[in-house]
């Protein structure tokens, strides 16, 4: 999900601004690919809350496909999932369990009644919480794929990106949303693997890199004299 600024201007006398992230804000989405191809989601009207673009949400799966192949048997967790756009979307391409976390309860409602007509209870967990304070508690659960677009004005992304690494599973990728460019800092081992534009949203596609043995607390292998 797309989201503005969780603070929008001062309204002027007369009443409340009309934000440029929330004026053209669609009232309903299409999934573009997979079983659930063409069938529409419900946007809430939220203010500051948009889902990813058609095309945005195109161009990353053709680079997962591209990484990766099939998301066949895949674990998805979406973080602030809003409209629920991303998850739902791996979902439709296969992915055996997507986890959709978002905390607004209009969001949690809709993506509940998606959920629903999709009839994919079994494939599908909507969960109602806090997505950094959930991430923290998460058990180790291997995930293959994970959606990361948290607020722009929070500045939660960098300890999203902290908290991440231990759910996740080896080659894991990460896809990031944000309205600056996404360039992790060189020492948390995240690299950028895939990057583009698309108006004032930057989006990435990014994997943790493993870390030397030794670093990672493992004895190096003696060779033999």
């Amino acid at each position: 999900m797309v989201r503005a600024p969780t603070r929008p201007p001062k309204a002027p006398a007369g009443g409340a601004p009309k934000s440029a992230s929330t004026r053209h804000a669609p009232h309903a989405v299409r999934i573009i690919g997979g079983q659930w191809k063409r069938t529409p989601l419900a946007v809430v009207d939220l203010p500051g809350l948009r889902p990813t673009p058609d095309r945005v949400r195109e161009t990353v799966f053709n680079w997962i496909k591209h990484l990766r192949g099939s998301l066949d048997g895949a674990r998805v967790l979406d973080l602030f999932a809003g409209t629920g756009a991303l998850g739902l979307e791996a979902a439709s391409r296969g992915a055996a369990k997507v986890t959709l976390i978002e905390q607004q309860r209009a969001a949690v409602t809709a993506l509940s009644a998606s959920i629903t007509k999709l009839k994919a209870q079994d494939q599908v967990q909507l969960l109602q919480a806090d997505a950094l304070a959930l991430l923290r508690g998460l058990p180790a659960v291997s995930i293959d794929l994970a959606f990361i677009d948290p607020p722009y004005d929070a500045g939660l992304l960098p300890a999203v990106l902290a908290a991440l690494p231990r759910v996740l599973a080896e080659d894991a990728l990460v896809y990031v949303e944000d309205r600056v460019p996404i360039e992790p800092a060189p020492d948390t081992g995240w690299t950028v693997l895939r990057t583009d534009r698309a108006g004032q949203v930057h989006f990435a596609l990014l994997r943790l890199e493993p870390k030397p043995a030794q670093d990672a607390g493992v004895a190096p292998v003696k060779m033999p004299q």
